[in-house]
């Protein structure tokens, strides 16, 4: 099983003067379930390279254990320092795809190209393609058949408007991932705050929160494992 992990470029939080990035939870967990199932994990990003990390990800009440694996795993830190650039990435090459959140993606991912071609050729593709938390902002101009929105009639989740408001960051970020999921015709639905809640269509599968990772990628095994067997 190849995977392919997408990440955030961008490390600013709009004009408040503050940092982003990716959110390391929703990194670290996915990553060690896909390497623990057998997987090889690539990890990509717009700018390639060094991604930044959101350092409120980085407090010591949002540790984990495997945050705090991947911080002392000298091969992890060394891909997240040195992650491909997304416009070099052949989707053939890779068996499902997951998108990692943190406020960063809302600015570089949403509307990248690169990113919309992969998401499109994957999901074309019948392979897994999931996100978590405003890593769905990936999806929100992704395309599917007869060129409607991917998200279009399908049952959804991301990271919710109560959510961003109860973080102070409605005002900062330049939308917000339920509104838009709604706008483009998604069924989305959602947990109660910070809880988690995942949601599969099809092979697109969406995680509400950084509790959802977990559930997420998860889910991404599952179908690899179901198609494995079909093939067997």
């Amino acid at each position: 099983m190849n995977i392919l992990m997408v990440l955030t470029s961008h490390g600013r939080l709009g004009e408040t003067g503050q940092q982003t990035g990716l959110w390391l939870e929703e990194l670290a967990t996915p990553y060690y379930l896909f390497r623990n199932a057998g997987a090889k994990v690539t990890l990509a990003s717009p700018a390639g390279g060094q991604v930044p990390i959101d350092p409120n990800s980085e407090q010591p009440d949002k540790q984990t254990e495997a945050t705090q694996r991947f911080r002392a795993d000298a091969a992890a830190m060394q891909a997240l320092a040195a992650t491909q650039k997304l416009a070099d990435i052949d989707p053939e090459a890779f068996d499902a795809v997951f998108y990692v959140g943190g406020h960063g993606p809302l600015w570089d991912l949403a509307g990248n190209d690169d990113s919309r071609r992969l998401i499109e050729s994957m999901y074309a593709g019948g392979k897994p393609v999931a996100a978590v938390c405003h890593g769905v902002a990936a999806l929100r101009d992704a395309r599917g058949p007869f060129g409607l929105p991917l998200v279009r009639g399908k049952a959804v989740t991301g990271f919710s408007d109560s959510e961003e408001r109860a973080a102070g960051l409605a005002e900062a970020v330049p939308f917000l991932v339920e509104q838009a999921l709604k706008e483009a015709g998604g069924n989305y639905s959602k947990a109660a705050d910070w809880q988690s809640h995942v949601v599969t269509s099809e092979n697109l599968i969406t995680g509400q929160n950084p509790a959802s990772s977990a559930g997420a990628a998860k889910a991404v095994l599952e179908q690899l494992q179901q198609h494995r067997a079909q093939a067997a």
